[in-house]
This record gives structure tokens, sequence and C-alpha cells, in this order.
């Protein structure tokens, strides 16, 4: 059985009773709120692992909920909307949604989403000591804490795992499919805006100069590299 405690966010209480059914059949704790404030309030009270949040909603919108949940808390979130536009999917991930799923949808593929978003890769074994990237860029793994610029530096779950997957393939391209495989599931492979995304997010955190990155470099139709200076 899983386990783990999801909030489903929705205004119809149809929707929200099928879904906290699935949920708990799954194995799941399941929890619900009708807007995007009650969200807000059980995201700060509850230790939850993942919200599944609709966009469409009265009152205080599901973008504007995600953004304001990210701001608050490092859960794992699944947007949920009819919306099917890679532009939509964009603005929800930069929103810090951490996966898109477009209505309608079945069980099947809804509890394989969450099973990937509550899914971590393991700590490095190898690396116990930080990894001094550079005199301003410092990772360490097993706190799973990043100093940059001589500032801590909050990474989201999925965020942390895609940096720690290229630093730990340092100096070689990584293609976009096998990123994707690896921080989200063999289910993915195809969502490289996704990639876009998150690599933006994890550029503007730990880079000096975002528009002209240091240590995430593009490999143009390939994928991404990190570059870590090699020790003489």
């Amino acid at each position: 059985m899983n386990s783990g405690r999801i909030l489903v966010v929705d205004d119809e209480p149809q929707i929200r009773r099928v879904m906290k059914t699935a949920l708990t059949v799954n194995g799941y704790q399941a929890y619900e709120a009708r807007t995007g404030e009650e969200a807000l309030e059980l995201v700060r009270t509850e230790p939850l692992d993942l919200v599944l949040l609709d966009l469409n909603m009265p009152g205080m919108g599901g973008m504007a909920t995600c953004s304001a949940i990210r701001q608050i808390s490092d859960v794992a979130i699944i947007v949920l909307s009819v919306r099917d536009r890679e532009k939509d999917k964009i603005v929800a991930l930069d929103a810090g949604a951490d996966d898109y799923i477009t209505k309608p949808f079945g069980v099947d593929e809804l509890m394989a989403r969450i099973r990937a978003n509550l899914r971590r890769l393991p700590t490095l074994s190898d690396q116990a000591a930080p990894i001094t990237v550079s005199g301003d860029l410092t990772i360490d793994f097993a706190s799973r804490q990043v100093v940059a610029q001589g500032r801590p530096v909050r990474l989201t779950p999925k965020e942390f795992d895609l940096l720690q997957y290229l630093v730990s393939n340092a100096n070689k391209p990584v293609a976009h499919r096998k990123l994707l495989q690896t921080i989200w599931g063999p289910d993915y492979g195809d969502e490289v805006e996704y990639l876009r995304v998150f690599v933006s997010q994890l550029r503007k955190k730990i880079e000096p100069e975002p528009a002209k990155p240091r240590y995430i470099l593009t490999e143009p139709w390939v994928g991404y590299r990190f570059v870590l200076p090699v020790k003489p």
C-alpha cells in the first residue's frame, strides 16, 4: 500500500468526494479544501506530502493558490486543469507546480502521477561531505542544503533532485528524456517544458548571473550539463 497525506483542493463537492475515495482506497490519507484560502490554512497546519490543486476555482484562483503555497511550503503540487496548451503548463510550473494533469483523467493515471511526485532520489551515499563547486556555491547532499553567494537557498524537492542528478553526472551532457524519467519517473520523457522551467528556477537560485549560467549549461537539442571544475 501507499502512504502519504494528500490535500484535494476543488470547489466541486462531487469531485472532492470521488478523489478522496480513490486516494483512501489506494492507501493515502486524504484532506479536502473548497477554496484556495482553506488550502493555505491546511498547508500551514498539517504535515502534507502533496496537493492536488484545481485551477478553475472562484475567489482565490488555482494559480494564485499555487504561488502562495510555494511561498510557505515545499509540498509537492500537482495542478489539475482542462487546459492542455504548453503555455498553460509552463505558467503553472513557473508558479511552483511540480506536475500538470489535463482533465479528464483516469484514476490509474492520477495514482501514477502521485507516486511519481512523491518519489525522491536517494541521497548520494558517497557525498557525505558538502561539495564546494566554487567560492560562491556549496551543495550538501546529506542535508539537502545549498548555499549560493553566501546565502542559504531554498529548493523544492524536485529542484534538489534535478540538481543532485546533474551534479552526480557532472561535466557530461544528460539527455532530456533521461532527466525526466529519473526525476519524475518512467512514464515521463516528452515533457521537455518541465525541464526548461525547473532549470530556469535553479539558475535563478544558484547562478551569479542566471542569464549567463556558469554551472547549468544547455546542450542544444540534447539536454543539460552541470559544470564542475576538475581538481588538479
